[in-house]
């Protein structure tokens, strides 16, 4: 067999569409890549497996995206990141979906979205420290002319104590007792994702984590005993919330907490409780800037 250069090779992916309709978005998804990052205000090194989809837009007459290109590139920069790590993840999708245009030559937009496993030390309550997991969610938007958004956010899990329940049951038992009324519990998915400014440093995930878990009706923790189990429960009928409350929770947490970035910082907060009374699950979200919010 004759040996044929790579350059010689027909190029299928650039030939004219049959049906010429431009794609917004084409890529892979589910690339797995160890990512290290280096925060300002930390002095060690955090290594994150992270799953990354990565996107570009198809003009119309193009047949299809030269995919392998996308993974060529995660490991260009993957290469360098073990060198120099990077300073967060938003920064480091940022990076790709710019390079990504470069790339990819006919495209005119640019999206990569990342998720990895994140663990922080807490304090269970039985006073002894551990780690419990969260969601570390990044993506990044990039525009032929120069225009970028990369934002970052995390998905905690808590619980929520549903109050309709309660007070119907509050209406129905007459009786005297100093416990709070009973009611159905949900484990609660609460999510916060924020844009980041280019050069600004005070948007931190452990921070979004905090205002997440402040949100719910109690906090969830992988290790408790008998008796912190009696008083988590108790504690979360002291707060019972809806999924409204939730995102409602940590949109006025946010304002608080970011009073100094910019109006038109994106914003989203959404709540997901799986329902243990229902077969389905009950939802609610906000979109919004912080400007919005302010007024």
């Amino acid at each position: 067999m004759n040996y044929i250069k790579s350059t010689d090779l027909p190029d299928v992916q650039a030939r004219i569409s049959p049906a010429q309709f431009k794609i917004t978005r084409v890529g892979v998804t589910g690339v797995k890549k160890l990512v290290h990052i280096k925060r300002p205000n930390k002095n060690y090194v955090i290594p994150l497996v992270v799953t990354i989809d990565l996107f570009v837009d198809l003009p119309a007459k193009q047949r299809g995206s030269h995919m392998s290109r996308n993974l060529e590139l995660i490991s260009e920069i993957i290469d360098q990141n073990l060198k120099q790590p990077v300073s967060d993840l938003e920064t480091f999708c940022a990076k790709t979906a710019l390079l990504l245009l470069t790339k990819h030559d006919y495209a005119t937009f640019s999206e990569i979205k990342a998720e990895a496993d994140y663990f922080v030390d807490v304090i269970y309550p039985n006073g002894k420290i551990g780690s419990e997991p969260y969601k570390l969610i990044a993506e990044a938007r990039a525009k032929k002319n120069g225009g970028i958004k990369k934002l970052i956010g995390v998905k905690v899990i808590g619980m929520t104590a549903c109050p309709c329940a309660m007070e119907v049951v509050k209406t129905l038992n007459t009786g005297s007792n100093t416990f709070p009324s009973p009611t159905h519990n949900q484990r609660n998915i609460g999510t916060l994702m924020i844009e980041v400014p280019e050069n600004e440093t005070s948007v931190d995930a452990d921070d979004l984590i905090k205002i997440v878990e402040q949100s719910f009706s109690s906090p969830t923790y992988s290790l408790l005993k008998r008796r912190e189990e009696a008083e988590l429960v108790l504690t979360a009928h002291k707060q019972p919330k809806f999924v409204e409350d939730v995102v409602r929770d940590i949109l006025k947490q946010v304002l608080k907490t970011y009073h100094t970035l910019p109006d038109d910082v994106i914003v989203i907060a959404q709540s997901e409780s799986e329902e243990s009374i229902h077969k389905h699950n009950a939802f609610a979200e906000r979109i919004t800037t912080l400007g919005e919010l302010r007024q």
